[in-house]
């Protein structure tokens, strides 16, 4: 399946991308784990315009994402998804199947963003992550007081999801959400021998029948690895609104470095 998709990929980029200087397939099919409803996750790598854009489309049934970028802005995204501890763009190209090469381009950004991949995202301060224990602390106290069963399940989804991310951060690890907040979690367990996962999934079903204590349990277990709940004393400044261009430009050249 995945030499199928790799071979209509590259015909797709062929068609519609004659200038492309490389071209790359990320995503499940590439990785041969494709299921009914994967799509074709194809990056471009145009000298410019009208890069940067991201399209989606059904072609011949396939269901295809072009992520099509400059040099500039593939690395720019990079850098955000370094910002926000996820590793979207590293891997869409850095786990891929190169369909098209024509300077050298396609490997070397290939095995940069995979180094940048398994180097991990920075890691998370001390502030942020009391912010993180903050947030959780306080949906500790809405599960434990939730007014309905309906409103019990959506808290506990919402912690569930909370204290995935934050023990992700806590150990410098890439986050996630929907699936892939699972999948990282599973990998955190089997790299470094814990069970955060089936805790977690497991206190998530409980809930789902109407037992929250045995998430609610867990959620403060994890908290109380990482200096426990936080509320007495928390004060935070109001973030700037934006990232500021210097600090976007200082991620960029590191990458470039």
């Amino acid at each position: 399946m995945a030499e199928r998709g790799a071979l209509v990929a590259e015909r797709l980029v062929m068609a519609r991308f004659p200038e492309a200087r490389a071209a790359w397939l990320g995503g499940s099919v590439a990785a041969g784990e494709q299921t009914s409803t994967s799509d074709l996750d194809i990056t471009v790598l145009l000298d410019g315009p009208p890069a940067p854009f991201r399209s989606s489309e059904v072609i011949d049934g396939w269901p295809v994402e072009f992520f099509v970028q400059t040099e500039e802005s593939l690395l720019q995204f990079c850098a955000q998804d370094r910002g926000r501890r996820r590793p979207t763009t590293m891997r869409l190209v850095g786990s891929s199947i190169i369909l098209i090469d024509r300077d050298g381009s396609g490997q070397r950004l290939q095995a940069a963003l995979h180094q940048l991949d398994l180097d991990g995202p920075a890691a998370a301060t001390d502030p942020d992550l009391e912010s993180q224990r903050y947030a959780i602390t306080d949906m500790l106290a809405d599960l434990a007081a939730a007014r309905s069963d309906d409103e019990m399940l959506i808290v506990a989804a919402a912690l569930t999801w909370a204290v995935g991310d934050f023990v992700l951060a806590a150990n410098r690890r890439w986050g996630g959400s929907g699936k892939w907040l699972l999948r990282e979690i599973v990998a955190l367990d089997r790299d470094g021998d814990t069970q955060y996962a089936p805790s977690l999934t497991d206190g998530l079903r409980a809930a789902a029948v109407g037992d929250p204590k045995r998430l609610h349990g867990v959620a403060l277990a994890i908290l109380n690895e990482f200096g426990g709940p936080v509320f007495d004393g928390f004060h935070r400044s109001r973030p700037p609104a934006v990232v500021a261009p210097e600090t976007l430009d200082r991620a960029v050249g590191d990458l470039k470095g």
